[in-house]
């Protein structure tokens, strides 16, 4: 029933392609005939609009001559054209078989009569004659042939197009193309991705030596990560370390809206790399056509489901000595189909992290290639302050620090400018308009020393590296937080210190000023968001215990299979959940109100100094914190992960 269907389709697809070709013929016909019919009526116009040359008889001219009004004779076969004194030019005509002497001699004009009048014999060639007397008719018959041959050209291409609309799209980089050609040494980070991808090119290169010894290959590989991590970077790099063709396009360009024409273009994707074999298959963004198979509405005939079968089966039909990889790319790994990551078809996994302190630095000396930098860049400094930056993001800040020196006219890129460009991708770019009042400027510096006071004295929490109260993007200022060591996992107080940071801000308003302003609501709506993972995913509530109230646990839609319900869990216990949510924000709130009341008097001279010079870097704030008689931090060399408090 379902090849049934889809011939059906098929059909009417090639019953609409005939009859849009029909149509666009007859349009361009109508048109040909159009601008045909408005230049034969320019034509028209144009000739009637010429000056018509007065006509005389032999007799008149005779007595011109006679009377001395002529002086040239122009004689082109019987016609006459004469030009008078005034300038006026006629024509008129002799007889057939006579010569125009005899003519005058007949009519009695005498050679007095004809010794002040020129007479030029013309004798027209025969191709000549025949191309004026032929070419009102000639020209629009070759005007009428090119407007023909432009439409032919027309719908030529477009059945043409019909045609190869179930071809595949992809693009490809040969192996012989050094502009677009990537290596593993371009690639910073990814060490362990690499490790797992070097295998791939010893098999493009000598599959000879896995097939001896009975290993299987592996048909496909999926990269996992977050976006801008170096996905498809990766999968060029293997390319070019193996030297072979580089097949890549997006998951999307496989669909469409008829049916079957994501599951061609599949197949003349495959049958296009086998002939090139080996080769590698890169396709992005697999997740579009990927997710998992029973949730849509189509039924049988949903394009995304039969192009996800015929990957299936193509992936399926391979053998190990036809030597074609398929890497694909995705950042959401947990909606792909099961059948698509069993063995057999996407045998490895590989995640692609975040990069850590050296592999960002790597990353930045990788793109600072060609860049001119002064003398006090460090970019083991830039690395330290871009924790949770990816590889794109990194390259962004290079770019962006770049266009700041330029900007300013310099010929060198500073440290400074780098610093710079770290501030503008994480938070915008400096709003120098958005000038605060007195009063919004106090505002705004208690509440960022509120964050910066709290993280000081809090045990668990990251030390301070800047607060600013320059407003950037939605921020009207932001507190710079760094961890003191590397760390992959957080524990319950740093979440509990975090949460009591967030809320120094607000903490600070309500007891300064005893009111509150709305930019507290981004810290609020941060804090809240760690409570409830803490309690719905950590297990970290001794009241909720360890158990997942996560999003992603809903139940199974029996209606719609590969669809969820909504909450997993009961109405008493989401009413258990808020009410421990509230708890710890209200927990750590107090904790915020206790260590700015006892040190009320150093979060006045702190906020007065910051109001006055609006960005405090890590030494002086550090040097504030000793003079108010509290004790900084130690930040080590290394750190990879911080986070920012901000007032919106």
């Amino acid at each position: 029933m379902k090849d049934g269907k889809k011939g059906k389709n098929n059909g009417k697809k090639s019953g609409k392609d005939g009859q849009s070709v029909a149509v666009q013929f007859g349009r361009q016909f109508f048109v040909a005939l159009l601008l045909l019919f408005v230049t034969l009526s320019i034509y028209d116009i144009v000739v009637s609009e010429i000056k018509v040359i007065p006509e005389i008889s032999v007799s008149q001219l005779v007595s011109d001559v006679k009377a001395g009004l002529i002086t040239n004779i122009s004689v082109e076969g019987d016609a006459l054209t004469l030009t008078y004194k005034d300038g006026v030019t006629k024509i008129s005509k002799k007889e057939v078989e006579t010569s125009l002497s005899t003519t005058f001699v007949n009519y009695g004009v005498t050679e007095d009569n004809l010794k002040n009048v020129r007479i030029d014999i013309l004798n027209p060639t025969g191709l000549y004659f025949w191309v004026v007397a032929l070419s009102p008719f000639i020209f629009p018959l070759i005007f009428v042939f090119i407007i023909f041959w432009m439409i032919s050209r027309q719908v030529k291409g477009s059945a043409m197009q019909a045609f190869s609309f179930g071809q595949s799209k992809a693009r490809i980089i040969e192996p012989s193309d050094e502009k677009q050609k990537v290596l593993f040494k371009d690639v910073a980070g990814a060490k362990e991705a690499k490790e797992e991808l070097i295998e791939i090119v010893d098999f493009l290169k000598n599959p000879k030596k896995f097939l001896d010894i009975g290993a299987r290959i592996p048909k496909g590989v999926i990269l996992t990560g977050a976006p801008g991590t170096g996905k498809t970077l990766l999968a060029r790099a293997v390319a070019g370390e193996a030297n072979v063709p580089f097949l890549y396009l997006s998951g999307s360009e496989f669909v469409e809206m008829f049916v079957g024409v994501g599951a061609s273009r599949v197949r003349d994707l495959f049958k296009m790399a086998k002939k090139i074999a080996p080769s590698i298959i890169f396709i992005d963004e697999i997740d579009a056509v990927g997710r998992h198979r029973g949730g849509g509405m189509g039924g049988g005939n949903d394009e995304r489901e039969q192009t996800l079968n015929q990957i299936l089966v193509e992936m399926d039909g391979f053998e190990p000595s036809e030597k074609v990889i398929v890497i694909a790319a995705t950042n959401r790994p947990d909606v792909l189909d099961i059948a698509l990551l069993r063995p057999g078809r996407f045998d490895r996994r590989i995640v692609i992290d975040l990069p850590d302190l050296k592999e960002r630095e790597a990353i930045l000396q990788i793109h600072g290639v060609g860049k001119p930098f002064a003398e006090d860049v460090n970019l083991k400094v830039i690395a330290e302050r871009t924790p949770g930056f990816s590889g794109a993001d990194l390259a962004n800040l290079m770019n962006e620090a770049s266009i700041l020196a330029a900007r300013e006219d310099r010929t060198k890129v500073s440290q400074y400018d780098m610093i710079r460009s770290v501030e503008k991708v994480m938070l915008g770019p400096e709003r120098k308009s958005h000038i605060l009042s007195l009063d919004e400027k106090k505002i705004t510096a208690y509440h960022e020393m509120g964050h910066a006071l709290v993280a000081s004295i809090l045990s668990y929490s990251d030390p301070v590296h800047k607060v600013s109260i320059i407003a950037r993007g939605r921020a009207a200022g932001y507190t710079l937080k760094l961890p003191l060591e590397e760390k992959k996992m957080k524990s319950k107080k740093n979440f509990l210190d975090d949460i009591a940071v967030s809320l120094g801000g607000y903490a600070a308003e309500k007891m300064i000023f005893g009111d509150m302003t709305t930019g507290a609501s981004n810290d609020i709506a941060v804090a809240t968001a760690v409570a409830r993972d803490m309690v719905s995913r950590f297990g970290m509530s001794d009241k909720i215990g360890p158990v997942d109230f996560g999003a992603d646990n809903g139940s199974i839609s029996p209606m719609f299979p590969g669809m969820k319900n909504g909450l997993a869990y009961s109405e008493k216990f989401a009413a258990e959940l808020d009410l421990e949510v509230s708890r710890i924000m209200n927990e750590a709130l107090a904790r915020a109100n206790d260590v700015l009341s006892s040190h009320k008097s150093a979060l006045d001279n702190m906020a007065v100094e910051l109001t006055k010079i609006e960005t405090l870097e890590r030494k002086e704030f550090d040097d504030l914190l000793i003079l108010n008689g509290i004790k900084p931090k130690k930040i080590e060399e290394a750190p990879i992960a911080g986070s920012v408090n901000t007032e919106v």
